[in-house]
């Protein structure tokens, strides 16, 4: 739901990011200062560290875990002695896109949105992992590393439909290796390049998560801050 226009407090406006690793969590940093940069420039962005793992919950169960998490989130913006504005949340599917993907991601969407109640939240479910996110920009491999090529015939694919993402890249980068920690170094030279804004291929994934990250609001300062 798009929220414009809301006044905030006093404190520098807080969103939190939250995911199975710190790899996805600098990820996601750079997916909204690309894909939502008038949020970017309102906010703080900060992590907390705490274990998600929200996709297998259901019913009291889920809603127990999404309010300790945004629980935890306001805490942490507390900390920073700003607002909490929201709070982007990733995990990985594990699986294709399917049925089970669009039940987890409503559910969890759904849960954390009561949680969250009137500030923003947004769930980044990829299918099947954040590597098949970074197959999108091809072109930021060899930007990160010049020896690192992205096959030709995986190129303007869906890479939703790609099993084995991190495998694949491991297997095809070895001069140096892939590893799971590039990921965030290859979307940052993305957003360097202006990449972000124009993916190469299809993951319908990413394409819900940017979808509902842009309809969040951009907060204004209260008068006393102007």
């Amino acid at each position: 739901m798009t929220r414009r226009g809301i006044s905030r407090g006093p404190g520098k406006g807080i969103v939190v990011l939250a995911g199975e690793s710190s790899n996805d969590r600098r990820i996601l940093a750079a997916l909204i200062k690309s894909a939502h940069p008038e949020l970017a420039a309102a906010v703080s962005l900060t992590e907390i560290t705490d274990p998600v793992r929200l996709r297998k919950k259901s019913g009291v169960e889920l809603d127990t875990a999404a309010h300790t998490l945004v629980k935890k989130a306001r805490g942490k913006a507390k900390c920073k002695a700003g607002e909490f504005v929201g709070i982007a949340v990733h995990e990985d599917m594990d699986a294709c896109l399917g049925p089970a993907y669009d039940a987890a991601r409503r559910t969890v969407s759904d849960a954390l949105s009561r949680a969250a109640a009137s500030s923003s939240s947004v769930y980044a479910l990829a299918a099947v992992e954040s590597e098949a996110w970074l197959l999108l920009f091809p072109d930021a491999f060899p930007l990160y590393r010049p020896s690192w090529k992205v096959p030709a015939q995986w190129r303007g694919r869906d890479t939703g439909r790609r099993q084995t993402p991190k495998k694949d890249l491991e297997a095809e980068l070895t001069r140096p290796r892939f590893r799971e920690s590039d990921g965030p170094e290859i979307v940052s030279h993305a957003l360097e390049h202006g990449l972000l804004a124009d993916p190469i291929g299809s993951n319908r994934s990413y394409s819900e998560f940017i979808e509902d990250l842009t309809s969040w609001s951009v907060p204004v300062p209260s008068p006393h801050q102007r």
